[in-house]
């Protein structure tokens, strides 16, 4: 079963914020990250929404505790206004054709 963990940032500037994100690819793929989609909210372009899709459950939580550190940086509360997160169980999935 896949697990998405849906993140919920308000930046401060989404360019310094999604170069700072771009440098955490590799930290991503160590982690278990298999695929990840990034949106902005419309009306509100401080509103960051992020994706990551793991194998399960139990790897996507050893990220979100891995991820901690990283968000108290300063460098990150610096580009990081406000930080939710949770974990989305995968139950079902159509692609259209």
């Amino acid at each position: 079963m896949t697990t998405t963990l849906h993140i919920d940032n308000t930046v401060r500037d989404y360019d310094t914020w999604k170069a700072a994100f771009d440098q955490y690819e590799r930290f991503r793929a160590e982690h278990g990250v298999r695929t990840y989609r990034v949106g902005r909210v419309e009306g509100d372009p401080a509103r960051v929404l992020v994706d990551l899709d793991f194998d399960d459950r139990a790897t996507a939580e050893a990220f979100r505790t891995a991820l901690a550190p990283v968000l108290a940086t300063p460098r990150s509360r610096a580009v990081v206004i406000g930080h939710q997160s949770w974990l989305v169980d995968l139950v079902e999935a159509r692609i259209s054709a």
